[in-house]
């Protein structure tokens, strides 16, 4: 039976996902009948039928009319919300992409990250800060925090070797993205990685992806003011419906 605070359908969808989510209904397993979900929970079909329908809608399984439901990959969980590549984006004006790891390591995050993740008191995050080239010249810096509750593969993972941007769209879902655009000053540390001089124009996006509500990864994505031009298509804005 269902909690009266609860609503029949939200108890089914966060039941089904958590088991998406621990592993035991992997990608490419089925989901059961929505009569016969409707009758272990003691409750209408139409029930089981929003909580299946809201889970497609968020990408976290597939509905074919004769195949059934099945359980998505991550990429294609990962379809609701564009993110740009900054691979792509490099790429796309003909230059060279490539890029190199400053920091990795487990700390407490504070100040805005900390508010972004909101994490319990003391909990580590893994910080990353990265730079990313086009042909020779710097494109943007990146500093990241990683939520290792929700992401605790990433403590393992060479970011020398691979993006963190391209690891994260890679290997995780989300069902939101916010995106926050701000002009700053460069401090000396920020000038001197990106070739600029203290206190030059910095463009600088703030992303947030989210899952059920908990915030997966906050990055602070910084480009040189006089050279980045961003364009509508390399953002999606949907969030989670």
């Amino acid at each position: 039976m269902t909690s009266p605070l609860e609503p029949a359908y939200l108890k089914i969808k966060n039941e089904l996902l958590g088991r998406i989510r621990n592993g035991e209904l992997r990608p490419g397993d089925k989901i059961e009948h929505e009569e016969i979900i409707a009758q272990r929970y003691n409750c209408a079909r139409a029930t089981a039928h929003r909580a299946i329908r809201e889970l497609a809608e968020e990408g976290f399984v597939l509905r074919k009319r004769r195949a059934g439901t099945r359980v998505a990959s991550a990429g294609a969980r990962a379809t609701k919300v564009t993110i740009p590549l900054v691979r792509q984006e490099v790429e796309a004006r003909g230059k060279r992409y490539h890029f190199s790891m400053l920091a990795q390591k487990q700390l407490v995050p504070t100040g805005i990250a900390a508010a972004a993740l909101d994490l319990p008191p003391n909990t580590q995050a893994l910080y990353l800060r990265s730079v990313h080239f086009a042909d020779d010249q710097p494109f943007q810096l990146e500093e990241r925090w990683i939520n290792l509750a929700l992401a605790p593969d990433a403590v393992g993972t060479k970011f020398d070797i691979v993006n963190p941007n391209e690891w994260l769209v890679e290997n995780l879902p989300y069902s939101e993205a916010a995106h926050f655009f701000s002009a700053e000053n460069a401090n000396a540390d920020q000038a001197a990685i990106l070739g600029l001089k203290p206190n030059d124009a910095l463009f600088v996006i703030e992303r947030r992806t989210h899952l059920e509500g908990q915030t997966i990864t906050y990055a602070r994505l910084m480009h040189p003011g006089a050279n980045y031009r961003m364009t509508a298509e390399n953002f999606s804005f949907s969030t989670k419906n």
